[in-house]
């Protein structure tokens, strides 16, 4: 049994003052087969705590059903850190941020139309209560008062920034002590006026977020807690990619200095990330600020250790600053484990190949509906959507609107690519439709929700409705396409060679392991889509980068035959990808 206490302007664990040197690894973003490995790498370069998020969209992927297994096993997770010698800090607000999908909400909150998220909204917090009545009992045999690692559990995630219903925030306080949870309890905000006014709770620890300026964040700080310690909860050490952006990289002594000078102060620091891992499947979130834009599927962050566990230049430079800190040796440090192979697979032609729009009944379930509904509204959280009509003729000159499209969407006037729509950049289409009538496909791609700001509340596909000119189209037959499940494909054997024009469709090849590594997946001559692996999604590629390749962790591989597919949204110059050994991140 241990406790964790902040008096007097440090923490004391069990009555001796420590200093908190902990690194945010997600375990939802790190296959379970590496946890291991990245926390020994998290202790060798000198820290002794380890900090999660928990998404609720993970663990409650439909509503009343619950999942705690593999990527999700968050018990597994916690244990194992306690288990190396590590404290454990735990983030299980309701709502985490963390560039992932709809900020860790689960989409089906948005079937309910009236409900308000992160307030004092009954029907959002009866939600909240019943995820928590599963959660919160998995985690209290896990808290340092009961033998376990878990040193402080957040009441919610940078809260400062959204709202200012302290009544909400004691909620979410009192229902977890009213829980069992007996340990440390935080908030942690932006060291801003308004965010720490609205962010905070009397009698609850506050900690702060930021990247550079340190002392003007602490001196912040100080103006709202005079006795508390320092913690900057959040060490933007680096950061996150969006699609049509260059990578972001921060330089290494930069990132060192700043957190020397932390440190001298006596704070307590999370790096945030101290390893971001992978945006697997359609967990990728997005941000709004003047216009919508997705984050990549690589959450490299430009961390100390990189997307797939090398160390780099930060991490040396960091773990310099930890060990003339602390006056030991590096050599001192745990050790290293043992190396994780890379290796280069070579070109994987796919021989197989199936249109989507010609094999929609077998993919979907139709729906009829007047007018077109978002995926929300059918029970869909992820994935595409189709929506297709038969327009009248004939017509000239008119132009088709969609209003108002999340994310992403593809024309096709009977069958023919007429071109695309996006959220970013919403433009009519010029159509003529002949005097037989025409039929009317949008495909239609969730490329993330916003996880971050005003405009969390993101219903994906067509959201208003479909307009030529000023008239609106009803009668639709709606596909939804999750695509959780690729079994009802129906591949045909195909040619490699391009073919006209743009249609998506999903190709399928083999590759043989002999010997399992970590590989990449490049798509060089591929425009648009999602690569799945033995039925894994690896999330999303864009020919337009930043991201080169898709990490492919060797865990996710078979000795001997292996199957790949790919949904390209446009065209592939040859349906051929290559496995190489090398990252390319832009």
């Amino acid at each position: 049994m241990a406790i964790l206490e902040a008096k007097n302007k440090q923490f004391l664990l069990d009555g001796t003052p420590i200093q908190l040197l902990s690194g945010a690894i997600h375990y939802f973003r790190v296959v379970p087969e590496y946890w291991e490995d990245r926390l020994l790498k998290l202790k060798a370069c000198g820290f002794n705590t380890v900090e999660t998020y928990v998404p609720w969209n993970l663990h409650e992927p439909q509503e009343n059903v619950f999942n705690f297994e593999g990527l999700a096993d968050l018990e597994k997770f916690i244990k194992l850190a306690g288990s190396l010698g590590l404290h454990v800090i735990v983030r299980p607000s309701p709502y985490i941020c963390a560039e992932w999908e709809f900020g860790g909400l689960p989409a089906w909150l948005l079937q309910y139309s009236n409900m308000k998220l992160r307030c004092m909204d009954t029907m959002y917090l009866e939600k909240v209560d019943r995820y928590y009545d599963e959660l919160i009992p998995r985690l209290t045999p896990l808290l340092s008062t009961n033998g376990g690692p878990i040193l402080a559990v957040q009441i919610e995630n940078e809260y400062g920034s959204y709202g200012n219903d302290t009544a909400y925030l004691t909620y979410l306080r009192d229902g977890l002590i009213r829980r069992g949870v007996d340990v440390l309890l935080f908030t942690s905000d932006g060291p801003e006026d308004g965010m720490l006014q609205g962010g905070t709770v009397p009698g609850t620890l506050a900690t702060v977020n930021f990247g550079s300026k340190s002392e003007e964040a602490f001196e912040k700080f100080r103006e709202y807690r005079a006795d508390e310690p320092l913690f900057c909860m959040e060490y933007w050490n680096g950061w996150f990619d969006h699609w049509l952006k260059p990578h972001h990289t921060r330089d290494a002594g930069d990132v060192a200095d700043v957190f020397d000078r932390m440190l001298r102060a006596g704070a307590s620091v999370n790096f945030y990330m101290f390893h971001g891992g992978t945006n697997f499947g359609f967990f990728n979130g997005a941000n709004y600020h003047d216009k919508y834009e997705a984050t990549i599927t690589s959450y490299d962050y430009d961390s100390p250790l990189s997307e797939c566990g090398d160390e780099t230049e930060k991490y040396r430079a960091v773990r310099s600053v930890i060990a003339n800190y602390l006056g030991k040796a590096e050599e001192d440090f745990p050790a290293w484990p043992a190396p994780i192979a890379k290796k280069g697979y070579g070109p994987v032609v796919l021989t197989e190949k199936a249109d989507l729009l010609n094999h929609l009944p077998l993919l979907a379930e139709p729906v009829k509906r007047t007018f077109p509904e978002p995926m929300e509204k059918l029970g869909q959280n992820y994935g595409f959507i189709v929506y297709s009509t038969q327009i009248s003729g004939p017509r000239t000159g008119e132009k088709l609107h969609l209003q108002d499209v999340h994310d992403r969407a593809q024309v096709f006037l009977d069958g023919v690519y007429q071109g695309t729509v996006e959220r970013w950049d919403a433009h009519p289409l010029p159509l003529d439709i002949p005097a037989q009538g025409a039929k009317l496909d949008i495909v239609v791609e969730n490329m993330g929700r916003v996880n971050y700001g005003p405009q969390l509340k993101d219903y994906k596909g067509i959201t208003e409705g479909v307009r030529m000119n000023n008239q609106f189209l009803f009668d639709w037959t709606i596909y939804p396409l999750p695509l959780d499940n690729l079994e009802a494909v129906p591949f045909e054997p195909s040619t490699t060679e391009a073919e006209e024009g743009d249609r998506p469709a999903f190709y399928r090849g083999k590759f043989t392991v002999e010997e399992a590594g970590d590989t990449f997946v490049r798509l060089d001559g591929w425009a648009k889509g999602v690569v799945w692996v033995n039925g894994f999604n690896l999330g999303r590629y864009w020919e337009k980068g930043p991201q080169r390749t898709l990490y492919l962790p060797a865990p996710l591989l078979k000795l001997g035959t292996n199957e790949i597919i790919v949904l390209e949204l446009h065209h592939a110059e040859k349906a051929v990808i290559e496995l190489t050994d090398t990252p390319d991140l832009g």
